[in-house]
Formats: structure tokens, sequence, C-alpha cells
């Protein structure tokens, strides 16, 4: 009976954390939807980078567009940053993530795609990366991109893309001076640790795609 009562204490405590953490984020975007300078990380409600607001699905979902409009008006955004977030969606969904994403971003105001990269020159990193791999996550991953396909989606949309980082088809890792400050992505040949020695054992494709 004691075990039973202290189960049930701990499942209401968790929950009670669970809607204050939902609530408490609620308050962040909204106050962060007033500033003159608006940075919106996707599918990340922890980030806590310095004048970027975290989100994760259950406050904006990309591809409903009225979750969005919840917090934001169009043409408000300024900038965007998703890390490991587009492989989880099916190609339709990943364009109409990408069409709503334009909608709010300013002119002139871009996101920032971080993907595992189909290219990365080693089988072990493709094993724990692709649908279906070993790796964790990868039952829920949908596509595995490269530079050309990833590039293909933002441009179809109406994007200018500006590559980061990626490998391409012979194995030569290409890498773009980028700022941390216009979206930080850890899992990159810039700032995982994976990468220490100067070998890169895991990067990602990173992009930016922008509002014209």
């Amino acid at each position: 009976m004691a075990d039973e009562s202290m189960q049930l204490v701990n499942r209401l405590v968790l929950s009670l954390r669970l809607m204050i953490g939902h609530q408490l984020t609620t308050l962040r975007i909204r106050r962060a939807a007033k500033r003159s300078l608006l940075k919106v990380a996707v599918g990340a409600a922890d980030v806590r980078a310095d004048g970027w607001v975290g989100t994760d699905r259950e406050h904006i979902d990309l591809t409903d567009r009225s979750t969005w409009a919840r917090f934001f008006s169009e043409g408000s955004v300024d900038a965007m940053v998703a890390e490991h977030v587009w492989e989880h969606l099916t190609h339709e969904d990943a364009e109409l993530a990408a069409q709503n994403c334009r909608h709010f971003l300013k002119t002139g105001g871009h996101i920032r795609i971080a993907v595992p990269d189909g290219y990365f020159p080693d089988a072990q990193y493709l094993e724990v990366v692709r649908p279906g791999g070993t790796g964790p996550g990868c039952e829920d991953h949908k596509v595995l991109y490269t530079y050309r396909t990833l590039c293909d989606l933002f441009s179809s949309q109406g994007f200018e893309v500006r590559l980061l980082e990626y490998w391409d088809e012979a194995g030569i890792f290409h890498t773009e001076p980028w700022s941390d400050v216009d979206g930080l992505i850890r899992r990159s040949g810039k700032h995982d640790p994976r990468n220490s020695g100067g070998r890169l054992r895991y990067t990602s494709l990173i992009l930016d795609a922008i509002k014209r």
C-alpha cells in the first residue's frame, strides 16, 4: 500500500512539473514575441542561447500554421534555428513546415537548418542516423538528406539557400564561416566535442534558408 501511494505521489509530482513547464514555456514565447529582435528555436524548448526563445511541438507545430499564429504575426520573426528536426518530417510535411517558416519570417530573415548528413563518409555514422537505423531517435527519422536534396527542398519553397557545413559525393567536407549568434548548432564540425583532435567524427548538414 505504501509503495502504491508513493507511486501515485510521484505521478502527481511529474504531472505538476510538466504542467508548470508548459506554462513557463508559453510565457517565455509570449514575452519573446514582443521583442524588437525575435529569434525562435523550433523543436527545442530547453534552448537557452542568448537572445533566443525555445519552443517545442506542444507549443508550435511546424506543420500547423494556427499554432504559430497563437504567438507570432506574419513576417514578424527575424531568425529561426532547427537542429535535427527536419529529418523527423515526411517530405510532404517538410515542405509544409518550410512554407510556414517562410510565412512568419521577415523579409531577409533566415532559418538555420541542421540535419544528419547522408554523404558523411562513414558507414557507422550513417547506420546511427538513417531512418530505421540503430541510433537514438532513428525509429522516427523519415528522411536522410544530402546537401542536394535539402537545398532543393528549401529552394522549391522560395528560399535563397546558403550552405554552411556539408559533405559532398566525393567525401570532401565543405564549410563556410558562420556565427553562433545567427543560430547555434551543437552537432557540427565547429562545436561537437566528438571532433576533438582534428578528426571529424560527427557533423551535420547545415544551411541557412533566407527569405527574399
